[in-house]
């Protein structure tokens, strides 16, 4: 499948320096960028029952974390915003398990695809990981698994939408909660998000929809499914440096396994 085949080209001219800025500009102003039907449906469907073909392959796993996804301080108490246990449950896919001629893959490894990701992002260039489990990961959520409250450790994320469950399993996020670079967690604005005391925008993407996010300072969650149908979702994650690897402790947190 070529990358004109998987990419919507009229609806989304990735090769248009105008376009491209025009895309970077919304994402700097608002740390979001959804862009639906990027992805033609028949790519999309190709994603989609490869996923369900290899779906024996998934590794599941259900784990509590803080919303900082680091080990508990004990300067605070168990249930301080800093320390309280959110869950996240759900399967991945990871990338050596990937069909060598999937459309994803022919997404991911585009030099145009990734051209344009720079523009938007403001990198230089982009690289995949240097282990074989990082750069591509198809994540299912079945009825009742969720993502919890938590902030990214990288600075941007960028995930296609392969299959919508059909109710719950909404993105959440509240922009700007926090400064990681400044060190201000600002765990009074978390307490009152984790007690639901504060409006969340809400992102409900649609089969062949990729949203750029900003998730190091903006807080979010994928709610829980509450529909038969399996949420799909791929995640293309990339670096900004060359030979990184995600570390073997997280590794075989997130896989079950190191390689």
């Amino acid at each position: 499948m070529t990358l004109e085949q998987i990419i919507d080209m009229d609806a989304y001219p990735i090769a248009d320096p105008a376009f491209r800025v025009a895309c970077k500009d919304t994402f700097d102003k608002t740390g979001v960028l959804a862009m639906p039907g990027f992805v033609r449906a028949q790519a999309i469907d190709s994603i989609r029952d490869e996923g369900i073909a290899n779906r024996h392959k998934v590794y599941a796993k259900e784990e509590k974390h803080s919303v900082y996804l680091s080990a508990p301080d004990p300067a605070y108490a168990p249930d301080h915003p800093r320390n309280r246990q959110v869950i996240s449950s759900k399967g991945c896919i990871t990338d050596d398990l990937m069909p060598e001629n999937s459309a994803l893959r022919t997404l991911y490894n585009s030099d145009l695809f990734q051209g344009f990701l720079c523009d938007v992002l403001g990198e230089n260039a982009l690289y995949p990981y240097a282990d074989p489990l990082s750069s591509i990961n198809l994540h299912f959520a079945e009825t009742g698994q969720e993502l919890g409250w938590h902030f990214d450790n990288s600075s941007f994320a960028i995930t296609l939408m392969v299959q919508a469950p059909e109710k719950g399993g909404q993105f959440e996020y509240v922009s700007d909660v926090r400064d990681a670079d400044a060190g201000d967690m600002n765990f009074d604005a978390v307490g009152d998000i984790l007690d639901g005391k504060t409006p969340v925008k809400v992102l409900n993407a649609q089969p062949g929809e990729l949203v750029f996010f900003r998730g190091r300072n903006s807080i979010h969650r994928v709610a829980p499914n509450e529909g038969e149908r399996t949420r799909i979702l791929a995640v293309l994650a990339y670096n900004s440096q060359p030979g990184i690897s995600l570390s073997e402790e997280a590794r075989l947190t997130f896989y079950g396994r190191t390689s």
